[in-house]
């Protein structure tokens, strides 16, 4: 059975439960904080934990699929795992595997996490247009047919993505913003929101000069350790903020391994966020 269309029921989570991503994000360095030890067994106690704390609260679980896969098959059996229980725990799930290739592959891709009876079926997927936004095509297509999204890499955070980002076409309009406008083609005339969505970072400051409003969701990471708050987002975003769903990743998982203050801190950033976001 075809699911509800993405946008729409992340329109809802997100009005249900507030307006946030956590990644899921088990690199050696937490996993150490944590007291864990950097193998496969503490890579499932970490993810484990993070579900059992915030499935229920939070309308996105974002697991960085690198850090499982790095352990080989095992590490992508617990992937499989978090992505089940996550979602049988009701938060939807994005797949951060920023996939991105052509023709047959692209497509292989797409079924991998997009495909209702795969085995990592997530609700979206992270996925690069740098080799031409057509050759998403696959994707585009299975996220229709199965109800899923995408978030496609427009303005990111990290320094080095301007030099393709903000690369000027031969129209005047620079790469990022063509990004932008190729998913407002797609979510036209979607309510109560569509479901092809843009990565843009919420470090990035003044965005006046693009047309965020694409009618479809803006995931924003970089708030929390790397420095944007959620106050910060009008500014950032503008008129687009309603539709902002903000990363938060060691903001929140720094206060793990304590399941109450992992709980706390996700309604603490859930808060200020409602409240950056209905100010405008």
């Amino acid at each position: 059975m075809t699911l509800e269309p993405f946008g729409a029921r992340l329109r809802r989570a997100m009005d249900e439960r507030g307006p946030l991503c956590v990644g899921i994000d088990p690199h050696a360095s937490l996993l150490a904080e944590w007291g864990l030890n950097d193998d496969v067994a503490g890579l499932e106690r970490f993810s484990r934990t993070v579900v059992e704390a915030t499935a229920d609260r939070v309308a996105l679980l974002k697991p960085q699929s690198a850090f499982f896969e790095r352990f080989g098959s095992r590490g992508v059996a617990v992937l499989e795992k978090t992505v089940r229980e996550a979602r049988a725990a009701g938060a939807l799930v994005v797949m951060d595997a920023k996939r991105g290739d052509i023709g047959s592959t692209m497509a292989a891709y797409a079924e991998s996490f997009l495909h209702k009876d795969a085995p990592l079926f997530s609700d979206a997927l992270t996925v690069s247009p740098y080799l031409g936004y057509g050759s998403l095509s696959p994707a585009v297509a299975l996220a229709r047919e199965s109800g899923a999204g995408l978030f496609v890499l427009a303005l990111t955070s990290n320094p080095e993505g301007g030099e393709v980002q903000h690369a000027v076409r031969a129209d005047g309009r620079n790469v990022g913003a063509t990004m932008l406008a190729h998913l407002a083609a797609e979510n036209a005339g979607e309510e109560p929101l569509g479901s092809f969505g843009a990565v843009v970072g919420a470090t990035l400051g003044d965005l006046s000069a693009y047309d965020l409003d694409v009618n479809g969701p803006l995931l924003a990471p970089g708030v929390g350790a790397q420095g944007a708050t959620p106050a910060d987002l009008p500014r950032v975003f503008g008129s687009a903020v309603r539709n902002v769903v903000p990363n938060v990743s060691r903001g929140v998982l720094r206060h793990g391994p304590d399941i109450v203050a992992l709980r706390d801190s996700v309604e603490r950033f859930a808060r200020e966020v409602r409240t950056a976001v209905t100010s405008v």
